[in-house]
C-alpha cells in the first residue's frame, strides 16, 4: 500500500538513537531493518518519537541501540525502503553497500490467502517468488524461476515462537488479484502476497547476505475479494497491529541470529 496512515501511536520502544549515519564509537552495525510501505514506516516512526531521522538518496533512516535477550547491546539501522520492487531493490543494495550489516531484516505486512492463513499471523519467508512477469517471446516461467529465491535459515537458532509460520511468499507490483489466489496457491504453494519481499530477497542473495523476512498478515484476500479493498482504514488499522508486534519481537529474533559482533 502506498498511502500514509492517519493514526498516531504514543508507545515507544526502549533504545538510544544516534545520528550521523554511523554507529557510535565502539559499536558495530548488527542488523538493518528494511520497512517498505509508507503505512508500515509510519508505525515505526510513531514507536520511536525520539529518533533522529536522516535522509538518503533512496529513503529515510535512523540508527539506534538495542538490548538483546543475552543483554548485549547492538546497533540497528531502521530504513524506509519504499513500496514496490524498484524502490525495495535499490534500497536493499544501498543499505548493504553503505552499512554492511551482519543481518538484513525485512519487516512488514502481506495479504493472506483466505482459508490458508489467519489474519495477524506472522510469516517467516522460506522462499520468495516474483510472479508478475509477462513474457511474450518465450516462457515466462523461466524468468519467474530465475528471480525466485530460496532463503537459507539454517543459521537461525532455536525454535520459532508460537504463531509464526514458515511459508512461501509471492511478490508483485500490485495488490493481490482475488481471481489469482487459487492459481498462486497451487502453482507456488504460497500462502500470502506482498509487493517487495521478492526483490529484497533476490538482492540479498546476490550480495550473499544473511536475511530474515517477517511479514504479518494485515488482511485476507479470497475469490470473493479482499477485506481491505476499498477500505483503506482496515489496512491502516491492521498494519498498526502487525508492525507493533514485529518491532516488539525484533530483539528476540536478533538474539536467535548467533553472534552479531
Amino acid at each position: 500500500m502506498r498511502t500514509r496512515p492517519k493514526f498516531i501511536l504514543t508507545v515507544g520502544l526502549i533504545g538510544l538513537s544516534f545520528g550521523s549515519g554511523a554507529p557510535p564509537a565502539g559499536a558495530s552495525l548488527a542488523a538493518a531493518v528494511l520497512v517498505a510501505a509508507d503505512a508500515e514506516w509510519a508505525v515505526v516512526k510513531a514507536l520511536h518519537p525520539g529518533a533522529r531521522f536522516e535522509a538518503s538518496p533512496v529513503g529515510e533512516f535512523f540508527l539506534k541501540t538495542m538490548t538483546l535477550p543475552d543483554k548485549t547491546i547492538q546497533a540497528v539501522l531502521f530504513f524506509h525502503a519504499g513500496w514496490g520492487k524498484v524502490s525495495a531493490a535499490a534500497s536493499t543494495q544501498y543499505v548493504l553497500e553503505r552499512w554492511k550489516p551482519r543481518l538484513l531484516v525485512n519487516a512488514g505486512t502481506c495479504g493472506g490467502f483466505a482459508g490458508a492463513v489467519e489474519r495477524f499471523e506472522i510469516l517467516l519467508a522460506t522462499k520468495t517468488i516474483i510472479y508478475d512477469i509477462v513474457e511474450r517471446m518465450g516462457d515466462a516461467e523461466a524468468a519467474v524461476a530465475d528471480y525466485a529465491t530460496d532463503i537459507d535459515l539454517g543459521w537461525l537458532q532455536g525454535p520459532d515462537p508460537p504463531g509464526v509460520r514458515r511459508a512461501v511468499l509471492v511478490s508483485a507490483d500490485q495488490d493481490l488479484d482475488p481471481a489469482r489466489v487459487a492459481e498462486l496457491a497451487s502453482k507456488y504453494r504460497a500462502v500470502a502476497a506482498d509487493w517487495e519481499s521478492g526483490a529484497i530477497a533476490y538482492v540479498a542473495r546476490k550480495n550473499k547476505s544473511r536475511i530474515l523476512i517477517l511479514r504479518g498478515v494485515s488482511d485476507l484476500v479470497g475469490p470473493a475479494g479482499g477485506e481491505a479493498y476499498g477500505k483503506i482504514e482496515v489496512f491502516r488499522r491492521n498494519t498498526e497491529t502487525v508492525m507493533t508486534r514485529l518491532l516488539a519481537d525484533l530483539p528476540a529474533w536478533l538474539g536467535r541470529s548467533g553472534p552479531l559482533q
